[in-house]
């Protein structure tokens, strides 16, 4: 038999199949579990729980969820809802009174639960990188935000972790409890979830569970692995560790018309889908995604920190429950899990494949960059293996969906407003001077930016800048050939290289390759009055608009 003529595996021997290049004894792994109509049909683990002692991922093995807990945070605060102790379309303020008061209307509980409320998150990344933070200084984050939120409550999406920390600190002022032994309570023990808590920080050290490994790329000593630790706290926004029969067990108790933990009602806002003030939808409800998938609805959430990511998936309508936990291969648990998907499921699936958009439609796209004056925004079009990519904020590219006559880079491949682009701008042999996008809603008309990028001279921009929502002062200066951005927390360093685009939008590039890896680049937009270099505006992947303000010497 040829090479070609090898039948395609299908059904378990297809994710056996799936699994076999991260089947390694040297290695760290994953571990599988799958439920169809009730029954557990797959249970696997591969590859090392701990490298050094040699120990091998099972089902048994306890992995950090990350982000995957965000909807229990979600179903904790619905549970005091229940009880009549807080209302969830209530003011942030009124249970944090602390907190600054950055918008009369908002955040709500609600809109912190779906990302929709503004609230800044990932600032401390901003200043120190990824330097470790001491366990006795994780205090409530009442400057989190800084003076500002990144936009309008209920106008816009952007993932904010912050949110949900500060949920928890809600749950812990109102219950009286500290968060996980809330969690424990309520919903681990009714649910005979005997391996999963509630771990604030990677310090903590419990049996049976998984070591986190971070992939590190080239540039860092040449690759290969280090000890994954998240650098602060992750109490709300994705403190869960797990194992597989556990999140099965949930899976099956999401899907059940019968509920031990949480009223109808309860459940049934979980998985209300909102409505931007734009008119817009979001897949995104109560810490779960839910859309179409070829033809079916699906349910689910991903996880990742560093050297852990999951993926928690669900299709109710035939029964099946995935759950995905890594502690550091190189593969995606989002794309395995919608692989055994397409596997298990086959002709079932009665809608097609998502087709992407190809490249070679669009040759004069791929290095053309787009800005708006209006927002700031930068985003740019990529080559990715044939397929059409889109950057956003000088992160990394997403390929980008057709959906009909129009470009999607889906809300559920960048946990922020979906962004759609009519094809037919794109068309032709040359790249447009100006494309009009839909931000969520939001109208953005954006001009082409040079190809060859426009200097700007070092003198305007070098000097000392006020940095007011980080509470702290920032210098930028040249160093050798690049002008560089240095920041410093309480903690830790950061820096940028700024690379200028055109006259008034600059690339701010890290200068430490393990947080670049790791998608830690921004955009500045710089501002000026009476001709002179007055501040510069940075926006970040989870942070918009933060404000740097030059001090001018005095004449």
């Amino acid at each position: 038999m040829t090479p070609s003529d090898t039948p395609t595996p299908t059904g378990l021997a297809a994710i056996d199949a799936l699994l076999q290049p991260f089947n390694r004894s040297n290695a760290p792994g994953l571990i599988v579990g799958i439920v169809r109509e009730g029954h557990a049909i797959y249970r696997r683990g591969i590859g090392l729980a701990c490298i050094e002692q040699g120990v091998a991922m099972s089902p048994r093995t306890r992995v950090r969820i990350a982000s995957t807990s965000k909807h229990f945070t979600s179903l904790a605060l619905l549970l005091l809802a229940e009880e009549g102790r807080l209302g969830v379309d209530d003011l942030i303020y009124q249970y944090l009174p602390e907190l600054p008061r950055l918008h009369p209307a908002g955040p709500t509980l609600r809109q912190l639960m779906q990302h929709t409320g503004g609230w800044r998150t990932d600032m401390a990344a901003l200043l120190q990188g990824l330097a470790l933070e001491p366990v006795a200084d994780w205090t409530l984050p009442i400057s989190a935000a800084g003076g500002e939120l990144n936009f309008e409550p209920g106008s816009r999406m952007i993932y904010s972790n912050t949110g949900y920390q500060l949920l928890a600190r809600v749950i812990e002022r109102i219950s009286g409890q500290v968060f996980g032994d809330f969690l424990r309570e309520r919903i681990f023990e009714p649910l005979g979830m005997r391996d999963t808590e509630s771990l604030t920080s990677d310090f903590e050290v419990r049996p049976g569970m998984a070591l986190q490994y971070q992939v590190l790329p080239p540039s860092v000593g040449g690759g290969g692995l280090r000890r994954g630790m998240y650098p602060g706290e992750l109490r709300g926004s994705g403190s869960l560790v797990s194992t597989v029969d556990d999140m099965l067990r949930w899976l099956a108790h999401m899907r059940s018309p019968s509920k031990i933990v949480g009223s109808p009602d309860s459940w049934a806002q979980m998985l209300e889908l909102p409505t931007l003030s734009t008119g817009t939808t979001l897949p995104y409800a109560l810490g779960l995604f839910r859309h179409d998938y070829r033809g079916v609805e699906v349910i689910h959430h991903s996880g990742a920190v560093l050297g852990a990511t999951s993926q928690m998936i669900t299709v109710p309508s035939h029964g099946l429950d995935i759950m995905i936990m890594v502690n550091g291969a190189a593969v995606s648990p989002v794309a395995l899990g919608f692989q055994i998907i397409d596997a298990l499921l086959g002709d079932a699936l009665l809608g097609p494949p998502i087709e992407p958009v190809p490249t070679a439609a669009h040759a004069a796209l791929p290095g053309q960059r787009y800005h708006s004056a209006e927002t700031g925004a930068l985003l740019s079009f990529e080559d990715l293996a044939g397929k059409l990519g889109l950057a956003w904020i000088g992160g990394r590219a997403a390929p980008l969906r057709r959906a009909g006559d129009q470009a999607l880079l889906a809300c559920e491949d960048t946990a922020l407003n979906p962004v759609l682009i009519d094809l037919e701008q794109l068309r032709g042999d040359t790249a447009p001077d100006t494309i009009t996008i839909s931000d969520g809603g939001h109208l953005l008309r954006c001009e082409r930016l040079p190809t060859v990028a426009v200097g700007i001279p070092a003198d305007e921009l070098t000097g000392l800048y006020r940095v007011p929502d980080l509470g702290t002062d920032v210098r930028v200066q040249v160093e050798g050939d690049s002008i560089t951005m240095r920041l410093q927390g309480a903690y830790g360093r950061n820096a940028y290289r700024l690379r200028p685009l055109s006259a008034d939008v600059m690339l701010a590039d890290p200068l430490d390759p393990l947080f670049a890896a790791l998608g830690g680049y921004g955009v500045v937009n710089i501002d000026r009055a009476a001709g002179r270099v007055s501040g510069l505006r940075l926006d970040a992947p989870r942070v918009r608009h933060l404000r740097f303000i030059k001090e001018q010497a005095a004449a």
